[in-house]
Parts: structure tokens; sequence; C-alpha cells
């Protein structure tokens, strides 16, 4: 069931809502957390359905704030969906205008339930600093990503130097099937690594992160390569023993080769939007692996435009 509420208010929403709750016996509260949106028009049914197949593993309610016509006079246009509708919580989708779309913590506030945890996700273009946002602060967890910026790496560096604990991107979760496969890998006897290699389409800030992760983790120096892609295409272990190499030239599937073994295929499809995101709702505390590998990432970078600037 979805119910209508055109230029209404936050009373009114929260009085709609309190009966929804009341006539489905108070299911709608018992959710693990409030998931909070910050979209646009043109984004929002991507991200309510990827909020819905996340919310099946992370049961949530959902609050999707649209932002429309910055000149049109200030009013709200609310979806409200029943569990069940949009995921087995509760969604909330409110269309602001006018000036009400630069404030909109002033109408998520009073319907944020008590005691439970929050999480901001900017699926579009985020905020430079998440967590001075005016709904970042109302977050343990706030989640962007960059990928979908015009200068994706510049994006996320911009955003690593505004860097608190509960930051994340999903540029970073993307990699998590890459970090997964390159620590099983290094876990079979291979020798020493004394280098590797990341091989990605330009402006991919995915194989940025993938370099310092290997970088930090490794302590041996990484060299970032560039393909056609699509995403990343190639990570390498320069080892005593012969070159660890993962191809992967489809998005799809992985070919891993190793000295004196066969190559295997290995399945490594690109993550859905819903995939991350569902990772990402599936911790409340800081990353601080994310952390860590962010500002290496920066300070790996810098390194390299002043190599440059000086050669």
């Amino acid at each position: 069931m979805t119910l209508y509420l055109p230029r209404t208010t936050t009373s009114e929403i929260t009085e709609a809502l309190a009966a929804e709750r009341h006539s489905m016996g108070g299911g709608a509260m018992n959710m693990v957390l409030t998931l909070v949106i910050v979209t646009d028009e043109a984004d929002h049914y991507d991200a309510v359905r990827a909020a819905t197949e996340a919310g099946h593993e992370h049961p949530s309610r959902v609050l999707v704030l649209i932002r429309r016509d910055a000149d049109a006079e200030p009013s709200i246009d609310a979806e409200i969906r029943s569990p069940g509708t949009s995921g087995p919580g509760e969604a909330v989708l409110l269309r602001l205008y006018g000036p009400l779309r630069d404030h909109p913590d002033s109408v998520v506030t009073p319907l944020l339930a008590p005691d439970a945890p929050v999480v901001a996700w900017w699926p579009g273009v985020g905020p430079t600093n998440p967590a001075g946002d005016p709904v970042g602060r109302l977050a343990q967890r706030r989640i962007t990503d960059a990928l979908r910026a015009a200068d994706p790496v510049r994006d996320l560096l911009a955003r690593i130097s505004h860097y608190r604990p509960g930051d994340t991107d999903l540029t970073w979760t993307r990699l998590t099937p890459w970090r997964s496969l390159l620590a099983s890998t290094m876990d079979q006897p291979c020798g020493w690594v004394s280098a590797a290699e990341v091989t990605a389409e330009p402006y991919y800030p995915s194989a940025d992160l993938l370099v310092a992760w290997l970088s930090e983790q490794l302590e041996v120096p990484v060299e970032r390569r560039e393909s056609n892609g699509p995403g990343i295409t190639s990570a390498t272990l320069v080892t005593e023993g012969g070159d660890i190499t993962i191809n992967r030239l489809d998005g799809r599937v992985a070919t891993l080769s190793r000295p004196d073994r066969p190559s295997q295929a290995v399945a490594l499809a690109r993550r859905r939007a819903s995939e991350a995101l569902s990772e990402e709702l599936g911790r409340l505390d800081p990353d601080q692996i994310y952390e860590s590998t962010a500002k290496h990432m920066g300070t790996l970078l810098k390194q390299a435009n002043q190599a440059g600037v000086g050669g």
C-alpha cells in the first residue's frame, strides 16, 4: 500500500506514519537502522531499488530526500510505502521544493526513529565533507560514491581530506572481491612479493585505492597502469617464484595465473550498487582499513604529482 500526501508537512507525515504503524501492529519500528538517501529525481528510482534489495539482508526504514525545483515555493510532497511494498521496512519518499531542498535535515529529523542508528547515503554526487553536511551530522555512517563525479579521483581525494570516522565510499566497497581474492592468493605459498601492478581504466578511483591497499599491506612499490576497462582489468604480484596475475577483461570472470600451476577461472563480477550498499549497511562502526588506505592513497598521489612536477 502507498499513501500520497501532496503539499504536506512533517507533522502530517508523522501522524500518517503513526496511523500506519498502529494498523500494522507497530512492526514497522522493528528495523535495524534508518537509511536516509539524499538524491534527486533522476537518481531516486535506482537508489530506492538498491536500498530495497539491500534491505532484505539488513532490514531498515528508508527515508528518501528528493531535491526538486529550487525556485518553487517551499513545500513537501510525501509518498509513504508500507512494509512489503519497498522491502521489509517502511519507505518514505519526500520531494523537497524551494528552500527546503537546501535544508533536508529540518525535514528528516522529526521522522527519525528514537535510538535507531542512522546511515546517510548520497547515491549521486555527494558532499565534500559528509560529516559536516546537515544530513551527515545526523548519521553514524555516511556513504558516498565518488564514481558519480565528473572527476572521480579528485572528488574522492577532496573527501579524504575531510575524512571523519564513519565516512566511507562505494569505490572502496567495490574492491572487496578483489581484496578477498588477492588475500586468499597470498595465503598460499608464493615467495617474497617484491612489487605489484594494477591495471584499470583511467580516472577510476577504486584502482587507486587498490594500489594504496597493496602498497600499505605489502610495503612494496605498486605501479598503476591504464587499460580500456571495464573497471579494474588486472592485478599482478611480482614474487621471487614468478608473477601471480589476476586478469579480468569482461568485468565478470577473471583468470588467476600462478607459477607452476594451471590457470584458474574465478568469478569476479563487478558489484552492483545494492551489493556494495548491503555490505556497508552490515557495519555501523568506522572502517579503519578504509581510513588508512584512503589516506595512504592521498599520500601516494601527492608524491606522484610532486615527482611529475619535479621531473
